[in-house]
């Protein structure tokens, strides 16, 4: 029997989602450059002319690969303003971050390298400046949380609470096994998310 329409963009998004994924751990250990189409399709365990059928290149790669990332911090974002109280949103956004660095440490070190590029790395730095203006419009999103919180500034304190848990999010990728990633995810929830 035929495969369904839906199978089939099922099948589909699995093997670009692997394909995703082989590129962010050659990126992480080779470079970007380093890295070749040849690299990513073996280590994905697919063909050269499978991955050229979903991306023509290297750089259109990274920049699905960037999408991607948009798409989720968008989504989370979403999921956070759809809840009632601006305390259950940044709970949202606490427990989403953090939850997520737990299963992927590695994808949360590719990203965050990816925003440090050199300028003069036209090619690596454009993608990193996408994700530095999507979190910039999501800050502002943040900033209206603490606001409607009851933040005497909220600017500042968004600001406060991103870098607390960005170091939280940074701590858990480099040193997995011996961070206490519950009890810092209780500690900046009772910090930043009473009312």
């Amino acid at each position: 029997m035929p495969r369904t329409q839906e199978e089939n963009e099922r099948i589909r998004q699995q093997a670009k989602a692997k394909i995703r994924e082989a590129a962010i751990e050659l990126f992480m250990r080779k470079g970007y450059h380093a890295t070749s189409i040849d690299d990513v399709s073996k280590h994905a365990g697919v063909s050269k002319g499978l991955l050229y059928n979903y991306y023509k290149g290297k750089e259109e790669l990274l920049g699905a690969m960037v999408e991607a990332r948009i798409g989720e911090l968008i989504q989370v974002m979403e999921k956070a303003e759809a809840l009632e109280t601006p305390a259950e949103q940044l709970k949202h956004i606490v427990e989403g971050a953090v939850d997520n660095v737990r299963r992927s440490p590695e994808v949360f070190r590719f990203y965050l390298h990816l925003q440090t590029q050199p300028e003069a790395d036209e090619t690596v730095a454009k993608y990193g400046k996408l994700l530095i203006e999507e979190s910039a419009r999501q800050f502002q999103i943040q900033c209206r949380m603490f606001e409607k919180l009851g933040a005497s500034d909220p600017v500042a304190r968004s600001l406060y609470f991103s870098s607390a848990l960005q170091g939280i999010m940074l701590m858990i990728s480099t040193y997995p096994d011996q961070f206490l990633v519950e009890a810092m995810k209780r500690q900046i929830i009772e910090d930043f998310c009473q009312v």
